[in-house]
Parts: C-alpha cells; structure tokens; sequence
C-alpha cells in the first residue's frame, strides 16, 4: 500500500523508527526502486533483534538517531553505515526561561514526575525513595500522565504510606505541563531497562524540566549521563536503587541553594545545547533541502523531495 501511495515525485523514502515502520518504508523503497533514510530512537533500538537492524541500516543512505549510546550501538552493528547523532533538542520559544522567583513561594518542597506509567519509567522506585526520605522533611509529590500501570502505582503509594503528600494528575496538555515545571521545585526521573529490552533514551520532559531551570535527579542510565553531569547541573543515582536516589532528593529538599545552582546550570545547558534549530538544520543538509529560512530551494541530491514514513 505504500509503495503504490507513495508520489511519483518522491525520489526517496525518510522513515521513523527503526522497527516496523522501517521495515514497511524498506519494502516499499525496494518495490519502488528508492533509497531510503532512517530516524532511530529508543524503543525500536533496543527491542529489535541486532540481524533486523544491520540489514535495515545497510539498506539505508543514512540513519540518525537521538543519543550517543544509540548511536554507537547501531554504528557496531553496522560498521560500514552512515549513523548520524542528532539530538531532539526543544523549540526554545515554548519553553521560554521562568521568571527567578516562581519558586520562592515558600512551603512543601514541591517534587514532580512526569511520564507514562510503564515499567521503563521506574516510578515504583521513585515511589519507594519518598517513603524513605526522613519524616521532619517538609514535601509534596505530583505525578503527570497515564498509562495502563497507574493503578497499580497508586496501590503502591498507599502501600508505603505516602498518604496525601502524592498528587496523580493524569495526562495533562503542554501549557499545563510547562506551569507545572515553573511551580515545582525538584524534578525526578527513574529511567531502567525493562524486562523486554525496552528502555527511554533521553527523555524529552527531563530536557524540558532542566529548560525551566528545575534541580533535577535522574539515573545514570542510557543516554541520561549525556545530559546530566553528577554534581555539575543535576543529580544522578544508579537505576532501581530507591536508597540513592532519596538522599539524593533529601539533600535537594534542605539546601535551596544547590536546588538554585543545579537548576540554573541545567537551564543553560539547554539553551547553549539542546535548541532544536540547529539539528533542523543538520537534518535538512542531510535531506538535501534548506534549512528553515534559508530562502529558495536547492535541488536535493536526490531529486525533488521525500516520502515520511512512520507509525
């Protein structure tokens, strides 16, 4: 079906992720004589068998992919492929610094975790480092999102007595999440590999709490460590372990400056690193077509344009 739908003006196919939207985009690229080019993520790269992969990532003009840790895995698997690093990065417009002092409203220490309710995500281990924080600190927890292990998240709140100290906002929109990260004081992250192999890369909102100059904890996991630097403009912990990743929040909970300084400095790293518009530009040199606002077009390597394909 999408060899037929593709127009006759594409001279080749851009397919993202790396599993079954590739290997659709692959066939068709064959039945209809094309190249191809890949955007690899997470998910696909690490839950894909490794022989799927290389063939995929030989067949391909060019690959690029989001971490430096899913780029060298894929680069071994195909030593002969063009792999490319290109960050998400965020479009720095809509997530505009917050103003110095939104966060000095006083009370609870306000901790926020945003995120699917899925194994990967960690947030029983979360969950099980605020019930070890000491009593006399002074905090609240919100969760954003859904997902189909929400219940069980809140049983296990219960369970260790988190009592009305864990607010579950469900699945919010970006205007609501963006007010949220202005408000909070501490964000956490619990990234790990699940039993399938499934696993974040470098999760967006943890680029975008930093962007709004949040104290962040996260685990020294996957691609996270290309972000955070321990100590430098964050936090990191090892994955599963509920013990670090508490004191690594009490500490932020009773020094506000450090919260200040570790959020100051994710902030900049986000706006001197992680700006979407020059990986735009990147991608669209590997596209063959300006950047945006570059003016007229020059003719692509490969003709006048390219098929998109995805899930």
């Amino acid at each position: 079906m999408l060899a037929a739908e593709v127009p006759e003006s594409a001279e080749w196919i851009y397919s993202h992720f790396a599993h079954t939207p590739t290997s659709v985009a692959r066939y068709a690229a064959m039945i209809r004589g094309l190249p191809l080019s890949i955007s690899a993520h997470a998910k696909d790269i690490w839950t894909s068998p490794d022989w799927d992969l290389r063939e995929k990532l030989g067949d391909a003009r060019w690959t690029v992919t989001c971490t430096r840790s899913g780029r060298d895995h894929l680069a071994a698997l195909a030593p002969g492929a063009a792999v490319h690093l290109l960050y998400h990065g965020l479009d720095l417009e809509r997530f505009p610094p917050a103003a110095p002092a939104v966060r000095d409203g006083g009370g609870p220490v306000r901790i926020l975790a945003i995120g699917r309710a899925v194994p990967k995500k960690g947030f029983d281990t979360i969950l099980s480092a605020l019930a070890q924080l000491p009593p006399e600190l002074d905090w609240t927890f919100e969760h954003a999102g859904g997902g189909a292990g929400l219940d069980r998240l809140k049983k296990h709140a219960a369970r260790l007595g988190l009592g009305d100290r864990v607010r579950w906002l469900g699945p919010l929109d970006q205007t609501a999440i963006l007010a949220l990260y202005r408000r909070s004081d501490i964000f956490v992250m619990g990234s790990r590999a699940h039993s399938d192999g499934d696993r974040d890369g470098l999760p967006n909102v943890l680029v975008e709490a930093a962007s709004q100059g949040m104290a962040c904890v996260a685990t020294r996991f996957t691609a996270i460590p290309e972000f955070i630097d321990d100590g430098g403009n964050g936090l990191l912990v090892p994955p599963e372990d509920s013990e670090a990743m508490s004191a690594a929040i009490a500490r932020l909970i009773r020094d506000p400056g450090l919260r200040r300084e570790l959020g100051t400095r994710a902030a900049e790293t986000v706006r001197s690193q992680y700006d979407f518009r020059p990986g735009i530009s990147r991608l669209a040199g590997l596209l063959g077509i300006p950047a945006p606002g570059q003016g007229a077009a020059r003719r692509a390597p490969l003709g006048r344009g390219a098929c998109h394909a995805g899930p």
